[in-house]
């Protein structure tokens, strides 16, 4: 592995390359990145960066969502079959309907959605950051696709929208249960419970915490605790476990997601070799769904 993450610095230094991983990448990818967060902290650093080439480790979405901020950038994936099925829960047709029967609506998209989706929108959101953006836009109602999970939580924090949910779902997070959190708790009975608001409503009406991948994060470094049970992905783990070396960490039931894990070392290595992986979003299509990231980026600042 060490091989390998030294053909890796050498090749980033050669190309003029910056590696974006998400926090639900496998650990040696983790290890391997210039930069590892959740979707808005790497759009954030997409934007931001001089790079040449910027390799997403991570699912379709977010190469597409760097392609749209980065029209003049070469975006690579390791793997581009790595998709996420929530991101195309949504439905153009419901949108245009929506829009027909609700005056005064907005379209908040989950970033987390294809590119075709957030051109049908007026804002992208991130878990971190969807209530504030919620709360900061002027209309009455809110269409919030795909997620329905995300919504629910959003609607609840922000009681005086009309916020009308979608039938999304993001599998990992929707197949945890209230059931295996409470056989944790008995099992650990110090430890926390932190989960993302992507979970069920039985499983966050456990939690200790409810927030983002980045606010479990901080929520847990910042806790005098020593125990936790989280409720997100697995690959959470390599940056929890870094950042709290002498904490212990119990994830529910079967976290990984099989997509973000098609991120490995060795398909990194072969996209800086050759330039293959190359994501590829049209012009109308990237102009119209930059505007709802643009305005993302503004409101969340």
């Amino acid at each position: 592995m060490e091989k390998m993450l030294q053909e890796i610095k050498e090749l980033k230094k050669e190309k003029n390359a910056v590696i974006l991983a998400h926090y639900y990448a496998n650990d040696s990818v983790q290890e391997a990145a210039d930069y590892i967060g959740d979707s808005y902290y790497l759009a954030k650093i997409a934007k931001e960066s001089d790079a040449d080439i910027i390799v997403f480790c991570g699912v379709l979405f977010m190469g597409e969502s760097a392609k749209i901020l980065n029209p003049d950038k070469t975006v690579l994936m390791p793997d581009l079959t790595a998709d996420c099925p929530m991101a195309h829960m949504a439905d153009i047709e419901k949108i245009k309907k929506m829009r027909e029967n609700y005056e005064d609506l907005a379209v908040v998209c989950y970033i987390n959605s294809t590119a075709e989706l957030k051109r049908y929108s007026d804002v992208c959101v991130t878990s971190a950051n969807a209530v504030k953006i919620v709360k900061s836009l002027p209309n009455k109602n809110i269409f919030f696709i795909p997620d329905e999970n995300l919504g629910r939580y959003v609607k609840e924090l922000v009681p005086e929208k009309n916020v009308i949910l979608n039938d999304g779902y993001c599998h990992v997070h929707a197949d945890m249960t209230a059931s295996e959190v409470k056989m944790l708790k008995e099992k650990y009975p110090g430890a926390l419970v932190t989960a993302h608001p992507e979970c069920r409503q039985e499983v966050l009406d456990l939690a200790d915490f409810i927030g983002s991948t980045s606010g479990i994060i901080n929520f847990v470094s910042g806790s005098d605790n020593n125990e936790f049970i989280v409720c997100t992905e697995c690959g959470v783990g390599y940056e929890l476990r870094r950042k709290n070396p002498d904490k212990k960490f119990y994830f529910v039931g079967k976290s990984c997601c099989d997509n973000m894990k098609k991120n490995t070392l060795e398909k990194l290595i072969h996209v800086l070799k050759t330039g293959d992986n190359e994501v590829t979003v049209d012009d109308d299509k990237r102009t119209e769904s930059l505007v709802s990231l643009d305005r993302m980026l503004e409101l969340a600042k």
